[in-house]
């Protein structure tokens, strides 16, 4: 996979750094009403307890509609029906709408979305750009996108008329709550709350695995030249893995000070598996760094692959990801 590919898979936050340097555009047309703050103003990632609310319902398995959610750029919607037609920009959104038994309304994917394999048959409404004229001929009722890594694109398709449900999940919790949030607006919530619950049982799992045993330090690299410190999912994962960031003063993505890490010395390296990349870019990166044989995860053959896609993509598969990262770090608690 291309590393110019790799920085809309990381979508949801992963190269964070460079994807908001990226210019995006879209466009379309729907059905519900979009009221509320322009997309691009910050609020906190929405959760179904506190930003959905609708009428009572006699079956608590099924959403009650009209229903009004507010998005993370504080943008309330009012959905009267569940969304026959789900154009989503990015490979964690689209993941989700599947986990929830809602791909048969998949309208249009970006590009990237290879999970599960069937959203690979779907119309694509581009990849880095979003594609204004194939998502408004998509004509979706929804559109499931970042408010930071389409920040353009929101805010086009929504001076279009579109709804578009944007959200910026910093935190496992926040992804949790994300995809109940959808299943709510989907008419899904008893397949979006197995999701849930699962997801807590693997973190509750790892956690009681790593419970009692020393931080270890860790040095994450998952874009070339590039590693993650405080404000980001992968950061949490990290900790609730039972690693110390050894980028955790700083907050974002950012690019690597090499002598930093050498003084960081960590006992362990994650880098993420690259599906077409041999040699791997970032593993050939990390090995030829000057002074880096004198850190101990180099030393120890601590430098570990993990899986690209669960532990990047703010979707039902972070449990995954943070089950292997736990693995990568503490291998002696999961044998």
């Amino acid at each position: 996979m291309k590393q110019k590919q790799r920085g809309w898979l990381k979508q949801s936050a992963v190269l964070l750094l460079i994807a908001m340097l990226l210019v995006l555009s879209a466009c379309g047309g729907n059905h519900n009403s979009n009221n509320g703050a322009a997309a691009g103003e910050a609020s906190a990632s929405p959760t179904a307890e506190s930003n959905a609310s609708a009428q009572p319902s006699s079956d608590p398995a099924q959403t009650a509609y009209p229903l009004t959610v507010k998005d993370a750029t504080g943008t309330e919607l009012t959905f009267d029906a569940a969304p026959q037609r789900v154009v989503t920009l990015l490979p964690s959104e689209t993941e989700i709408v599947y986990a929830i038994g809602s791909g048969d309304e998949v309208a249009g994917v970006d590009a990237y979305s290879n999970y599960p394999p069937e959203a690979a048959d779907k119309p694509k409404i581009g990849d880095m750009t979003t594609n204004i004229e194939a998502v408004a001929a998509l004509n979706p009722d929804l559109v499931l996108a970042s408010s930071t890594m389409n920040t353009d694109a929101v805010q086009k398709l929504r001076d279009l008329g579109l709804t578009v449900y944007a959200s910026d999940p910093k935190t496992y919790d926040a992804v949790i709550d994300k995809i109940k949030v959808i299943g709510q607006i989907m008419n899904k919530q008893a397949e979006a709350d197995q999701i849930a619950k699962h997801m807590q049982e693997v973190k509750q799992q790892v956690a009681d695995k790593v419970k009692g045993a020393a931080p270890v330090k860790t040095y994450l690299e998952f874009s070339e030249g590039y590693t993650v410190g405080k404000g980001e999912f992968l950061d949490e994962l990290l900790t609730i893995a039972g690693g110390q960031n050894t980028a955790g003063d700083q907050s974002g993505w950012f690019e690597v000070d090499a002598e930093k890490i050498i003084q960081e010395n960590p006992a362990v390296i994650v880098y993420p598996a690259l599906q077409d990349a041999n040699p791997n870019p970032i593993l050939e990166g990390i090995k030829k760094r000057a002074g880096w044989d004198a850190i101990d995860a180099v030393k120890n053959n601590r430098i570990v692959e993990v899986s690209d896609d669960p532990l990047v993509r703010v979707g039902p598969r972070l449990a995954d990801g943070l089950l292997e990262l736990a693995k990568a770090i503490h291998p002696e608690l999961f044998s």
